[in-house]
């Protein structure tokens, strides 16, 4: 957490708000946010230049700058971007890791943008040209499941003789980028799929409705502009509201929302895992 849901609401907010304006600067008060760099070797190389986009690919966020320069975060599991005017105090804002000073723009004054983060996970990145940036996510990210080419054919050349359960293929970031534990199991619900079934077992039919159920359940992340369990904030710091529309996460004892069972909670890839046992029949052990 934040998963791809979380990242691409906070995209959708700071594009029209930061594209096209300057990075004046940038103090990174944690080195370890861009470790190996240091941190004057981060500021030098995006000081001063114009924000031209601000891109998601999975679970990362991309400020494409001026002349090819990107700079690329990752969230983690308790990092926020809260969007905030200049003339704000913010001594008293808890866990800032980065700040970054912006130049105005038409109708909009100066601003700043604040990294805060209480665990410290979180990660900044440099990466010089196009060619840098795409071998930096091929070598981390699979298939984009919002894109058009994540099909239920691409997902069965990706699951063809796997044995690891569906639940662990869909939290690898190398095969599909940017769904986390709370979407996988909502879109194993959606798809009457049970989280531990081997991966490479799954029928053409259930491939599709595997494809769509994650779409689905992503989108309605976007939809309910993410989901706040612990710290994730939109970039004005206000709470996600996908948690309150959630079929089987974290409702374990209560009815399924399709058919009434008790909602139950396992443990798959090391994760709490909710699933409806009527609705998602465990997969039958085959004999010798």
């Amino acid at each position: 957490m934040p998963e791809l849901p979380e990242v691409e609401t906070i995209r959708s907010q700071l594009a029209p708000a930061l594209e096209g304006r300057r990075l004046d600067s940038i103090q990174i008060f944690d080195a370890r946010w861009c470790e190996p760099a240091a941190p004057e070797v981060v500021a030098d190389a995006v000081e001063g230049r114009r924000i031209d986009g601000i891109a998601r690919r999975g679970k990362y966020l991309v400020f494409a700058l001026a002349d090819g320069v990107s700079l690329v975060m990752h969230l983690r599991m308790t990092g926020s971007l809260l969007l905030v005017p200049v003339l704000e105090d913010v001594a008293d804002r808890p866990y800032v890791r980065v700040r970054m000073s912006l130049s105005p723009r038409r109708g909009v004054g100066e601003g700043r943008v604040l990294f805060c983060d209480p665990r410290r996970f979180g990660t900044g990145t440099i990466l010089l040209g196009d060619d840098a940036l795409e071998q930096y996510f091929a070598a981390r990210l699979g298939v984009e499941p919002l894109g058009p080419d994540f099909t239920a054919e691409a997902l069965g050349a990706l699951t063809a003789g796997r044995r690891a359960p569906v639940k662990v293929f869909l939290l690898s970031q190398e095969q599909v980028a940017g769904v986390g534990n709370i979407y996988a199991d909502e879109a194993l619900f959606r798809a009457r799929i049970h989280p531990l079934r081997p991966v490479g077992t799954l029928s053409r039919l259930q491939l599709a409705a595997l494809r769509d159920a994650v779409v689905e359940s992503l989108q309605a992340g976007i939809d309910a502009r993410g989901a706040t369990i612990d710290d994730f904030r939109h970039a004005d710091g206000a709470r996600g509201s996908f948690q309150d529309r959630f079929l089987v996460h974290r409702r374990e004892g209560q009815p399924c929302p399709r058919c009434g069972t008790t909602v139950r909670k396992l443990r798959a890839a090391g994760r709490g895992t909710y699933l409806c046992p009527k609705c998602q029949p465990r997969p039958r052990v085959r004999g010798r």
